[in-house]
């Protein structure tokens, strides 16, 4: 497979605190979205945020990379759901994404839950954008089964 790259745009209009701006991606897939400030450190108002977007990133990655490591061991996924929640707090003088908590229910058959967390956690390692966060952000995972 040769190298694909992904782009996106984003446009800032004013300030940190009063201003706004909005991204979209490259592919067209993806609408236009706001994003703001205040949609990173109080309520969403309609916008999203960076450390959102990451976390959608984040889930649909380690639900591809979790159903190929079931899929290697036999037990190919009936259905995942993942959740990632990425933590966005004050560290020193600065922000930071601080942690990023992926949780998953799968509907697996032929596997015990022992099993499917090991995987779970052999995927949250393998996955690329575990690996682009690795040495950052503390990725942790909590599995079970349906």
């Amino acid at each position: 497979m040769a190298a694909k790259q992904s782009r996106a745009e984003a446009v800032w209009e004013n300030d940190l605190i009063h201003g706004s701006g909005r991204v979209k991606g490259g592919s067209g897939v993806l609408p236009e979205l706001g994003v703001s400030w205040s949609a990173r450190t109080e309520a969403f108002g309609g916008r999203t945020s960076p450390e959102e977007l990451l976390a959608a990133a984040h889930a649909s990655c380690f639900a591809m990379g979790l159903s190929n490591t079931l899929a290697k061991m036999q037990a190919p996924p009936q259905r995942l759901e993942v959740t990632a929640v990425a933590t966005f707090d004050k560290v020193g003088d600065g922000f930071s994404v601080t942690t990023m908590e992926l949780t998953v229910t799968g509907r697996v058959a032929g596997i015990d839950a022992t099993k499917f967390e090991e995987a779970a956690r052999s995927a949250s390692v393998g996955c690329p954008i575990s690996r682009a966060l690795k040495g950052n952000v503390e990725v942790r995972v909590r599995a079970k089964l349906a």
